[in-house]
């Protein structure tokens, strides 16, 4: 028999999804994407006919080349050190992804992802550039998200107030047509502005000016970035043969197998590129996580002997040639032998990933009919916007943000060992600024959970998870448990025109998404990050190793009385 392509299944998981390519066949379900038939999801038009821009977005974007390299010449002529991406959600990870995948090339300047209100990490991008010599992309699709534009407040009067400082030259607006954005970019005179296709939903917009004009000011060519998404479009219209289209396949596995109980979609990535799982993750997440259902993306988990997984895993592993992969190869050929159902997508190169970036937005388009759910809304996400200007409003009349209840580590590790069951996941929701020693204790806090209670892990920062997993916690499947972990938020960091600052702001945006989580019959945690996060993680992980011991020993002892008894 032959051996199947690393891009295909293992035989008895290719069966299994066979009569779900079929169906797809048979409903002309790509050739129907193509012609932009809303009908392929719902009923009606809403939120669909104008969200399907990403299926040629492409080709648009070779006509904005020239003020791409415009901008990049004028960062030049400014003597520009620093790029710093104000952003949240799906027009801040594609340009992730890009930053960490790639670096800044030769010349280039350091880019830097803000997407947080946590003040300590206003500050550390504060105190890192030179203010004078920096540009801020100021980016939102709606043109009035809250983090944004408190972001903008913060470092419009730093360098308005530093001495040989551009003004609105070292500012850029990238926003969709007629939003507040563009006009206010407009009365400060912003340096450019780039207006983005509207008919494009921000978790589908890496492709276009949300993230081609950060890729540009890295050094990045992006046009060949464009020539690969361009090239895995053309196999993603192939209608014929429909096994061998790639977006077509992808998003049948991964409709089907969440169908079937395989719902935890887990990413794993050479380490080049392994913040491409992040992006997948809010891609994913925000798109099929309603209606009680959905795929539930894993990027950057801690990976494990297969014995330490359920039936509920299905694994893509992308594999960069060229890099230190051996450990990785080992681990996925483990995974395979173990009857785990694994696809493996082979890139020659970094540029690969512009066609990796399509097939996944292809298969999650798919993947959506499958489940028949609408793919291009967010239903649920609004609801912490809501709770957030809620808890905001109750601050600005009482002077006081709302009293919550928060778990010491040994508690909240005997909480999370209860509700622990077969096909849980832990989403670990952290209010605090990254460090190699937090993500450290999170990444073996998340090797404990799976080890020892075989169940899966997430992790993502606040606010930003909110734009994007945040729809999946609400509407997903109710499976979920929510470790939020919330920093002291001191020393805090005023808004420029606010009445609270960035502390108040993301303690209120904590405090909303556990209000909208249990709202939902979701159960959350929280535990308050002391002066030492790391620590604090690792007295979680701590407390929950003897917890499961235990239960092994309480076990044990009752199957010894039952047989004592016969």
């Amino acid at each position: 028999m032959p051996t199947p392509s690393r891009e295909q299944l293992a035989t008895q998981f290719q069966d299994q999804i066979t009569p779900t390519l079929q169906g797809l066949q048979r409903q002309r379900v790509v050739e129907r994407l193509w012609a932009k038939d809303h009908r392929l999801w719902k009923a009606e038009p809403r939120e669909i006919a104008d969200r399907l821009g990403w299926l040629t977005v492409q080709d648009q974007m070779r006509q904005q080349v020239e003020h791409l390299e415009r901008c990049v010449s004028v960062a030049k002529q400014m003597r520009i050190k620093d790029v710093v991406l104000l952003g949240m959600g799906g027009s801040s990870l594609g340009p992730e992804v890009l930053r960490t995948s790639f670096g800044s090339q030769k010349g280039a300047p350091r880019l830097w992802v803000l997407d947080s209100t946590v003040p300590a990490w206003v500050r550390q991008v504060t105190k890192a550039i030179t203010p004078a010599r920096t540009l801020f992309l100021v980016a939102s699709k709606s043109g009035g998200t809250i983090e944004v534009m408190s972001l903008f407040a913060h470092f419009w009067k730093l360098v308005t107030k530093t001495k040989g400082n551009h003004g609105g030259n070292q500012f850029v607006a990238i926003t969709d047509p007629g939003t507040g954005l563009e006009k206010m970019a407009q009365e400060y005179g912003f340096g450019q502005t780039f207006t983005n296709p509207p008919d494009i939903g921000g978790r589908y917009s890496v492709l276009s000016l949300f993230g081609l004009v950060p890729a540009a000011l890295l050094g990045i060519d992006v046009e060949k970035l464009l020539d690969r998404a361009a090239g895995m479009a053309e196999h993603c219209r192939m209608e014929t043969a429909i096994e061998s289209n790639p977006g077509a396949y992808l998003g049948a596995a991964l409709g089907d197998f969440a169908k079937a109980g395989r719902d935890k979609v887990t990413v794993i990535a050479s380490p080049a590129v392994s913040t491409f799982g992040l992006w997948v993750e809010q891609l994913l997440a925000e798109s099929t996580g309603k209606e009680g259902t959905g795929v539930i993306p894993v990027a950057q988990e801690p990976v494990l002997a297969p014995t330490a997984y359920g039936t509920d895993r299905f694994f893509v592993y992308l594999r960069l040639k060229g890099e230190k992969n051996g450990v990785l190869d080992r681990q996925v050929q483990a995974l395979v032998k173990a009857q785990h159902p694994v696809l493996q997508f082979d890139l020659k190169d970094r540029y690969d990933l512009g066609g990796e970036f399509f097939r996944w937005e292809c298969a999650t388009a798919i993947a959506g009919h499958v489940l028949g759910i609408h793919p291009f809304d967010q239903p649920n996400v609004q609801e912490s916007k809501d709770n957030t200007n809620r808890v905001l409003g109750m601050f600005q009349s009482t002077g006081r943000l709302p009293k919550q209840i928060s778990s010491n580590p040994k508690q909240a590790a005997q909480d999370l060992a209860t509700h622990l069951q077969t096909g849980a996941y832990v989403a670990i929701l952290a209010y605090t600024t990254p460090s190699r020693q937090f993500e450290t204790a999170v990444s073996r806090l998340r090797k404990t959970l799976v080890s020892r209670y075989h169940v899966t892990t997430t992790f993502g920062y606040g606010p930003r998870y909110l734009h994007s997993t945040g729809q999946l916690h609400k509407g997903g499947p109710n499976t979920g448990i929510f470790l939020e972990l919330v920093d002291r938020m001191t020393p805090d960091v005023t808004i420029p025109g606010k009445p609270f600052s960035f502390g108040t702001l993301a303690q209120a945006q904590a405090a909303g998404d556990v209000e909208s989580l249990r709202t939902h019959h979701r159960h959350a945690i929280l535990v308050q990050l002391g002066q030492n996060q790391a620590a604090t993680v690792k007295a979680l992980s701590a407390a929950l190793a003897p917890i499961r011991s235990t239960r092994r020993r309480a076990t044990a002892r009752k199957k010894r009385l039952r047989s004592s008894h016969r």
